[in-house]
């Protein structure tokens, strides 16, 4: 797959959000709630007006291009939020944090703004920068999209059902077209052609007449799939307060983490049941589902992200943080779980020619030789 090249227009209107978020820091009508979620709807108005007079042919040519660009401005945003709340940086966003969305403070959502201000923002602007060249970017964009779709799908309903939902503030509600944008933009990046493969029809009728026992990286991968299925029920049954051994020595001892009353990990345990299960079950159309579904399982590296930096981070009480003596296997379980799926990704790329559609017609028979 070819990594479009960065949009340095982009990159550089986005860092605009320096100078900007350190002197709202300062402006005293942001100390009120409404004051925060009004002023955050204004810049982005304004943001969108300013790309569309810099940049109208990439706009025409693809709207996506816009979405991206103030996408790529919240990204920064997010990353000075995670490193004001690290300590890191002073001055910048504490306005967002204590009247805007208080819930980022969280451990869970520090990692959220660390994600999102690093890998979606380099996203962001390399399928700006594909839009620019006109070129493909429907791997990227699925990527993305099912990277942002994990990563809201956890982090919202936890704010509505954990320990902050009592701190819900008028800036909650641009979540709103937060989450309906992705939605178009997604709809627009299936319609997108895939990029053509070298497969011959004859290669794809020879590679699907192989049983799984001659394709050992499928068969690894399906063994992997098996054992991530099981782990993940077993994960959801210890969610879901099952009384046996097993799950009360794997919550106190392993994963105390996802006892944590945020309920950002129990949201995304009982999230993780539902796509994992499905994805052991659909192997055969696994590269439809990867790539033209959501991609549901590559986006698993964000949420074992938030997950396992959410799980040591110095703001989770340190009771539901994980034990020094369970730190090797808690890190390798959910690195494992994390890392399968973007190597099943990787596998359905390099080599797609099994789960091509088999070309019209009979199938080509052998001819005998005399």
């Amino acid at each position: 797959m070819d990594i479009p090249p960065l949009a340095g227009k982009i990159a550089a209107l986005s860092l605009g959000a320096l100078p900007l978020s350190y002197a709202l820091n300062y402006v005293s009508a942001l100390s009120h709630p409404l004051g925060v979620a009004l002023m955050s709807a204004l810049i982005l108005g304004l943001l969108f007006m300013a790309i569309y007079n810099l940049s109208p042919g990439d706009i025409y040519y693809d709207p996506l291009y816009a979405v991206f660009t103030i996408f790529a401005f919240t990204s920064v945003v997010d990353l000075l939020i995670a490193l004001q709340e690290d300590g890191y940086v002073v001055g910048f966003m504490e306005f967002i944090t204590k009247e805007g969305e208080p819930y980022l403070r969280t451990a869970h959502g520090v990692f959220i703004c660390y994600w999102d201000g690093t890998v979606h923002y380099l996203l962001y602007l390399a399928m700006a920068g594909a839009i620019h060249r006109r070129k493909r970017y429907r791997n990227l964009g699925l990527y993305w999209l099912g990277s942002f779709i994990m990563s809201i799908l956890v982090f919202l309903p936890g704010n509505i059902l954990g320990k902050y939902s009592s701190e819900i503030r008028p800036a909650f509600f641009l979540a709103i077209p937060y989450m309906l944008v992705p939605c178009w933009a997604g709809m627009r990046v299936f319609s997108q052609s895939r990029a053509p493969t070298s497969c011959i029809p004859h290669m794809v009728q020879e590679e699907q007449r192989k049983g799984l026992l001659r394709r050992p990286v499928d068969l690894v991968l399906v063994i992997y799939l098996i054992l991530a299925g099981f782990f993940t029920l077993f994960r959801g049954l210890v969610v879901l307060d099952c009384p046996t051994d097993a799950c009360f020595i794997y919550i106190y001892q392993y994963e105390p983490y996802l006892r944590d009353p945020v309920a950002y990990p129990k949201v995304q345990v009982r999230g993780q049941m539902g796509g994992e299960g499905h994805m052991v079950l659909s192997w055969i159309e696994v590269y439809q589902i990867l790539f033209e579904a959501g991609t549901t399982n590559t986006s698993q590296f964000i949420a074992q992200f938030s997950h396992m930096g959410a799980s040591m981070h110095l703001r989770t009480p340190f009771t539901y943080r994980v034990p020094d003596d369970a730190w090797a296997c808690f890190f390798g379980c959910n690195l494992l779980y994390a890392l399968g799926p973007h190597l099943l990704a990787f596998r359905c790329l390099q080599w797609p020619a099994f789960f091509l559609r088999p070309p019209p017609g009979p199938p080509a028979h052998h001819k005998k030789q005399h």
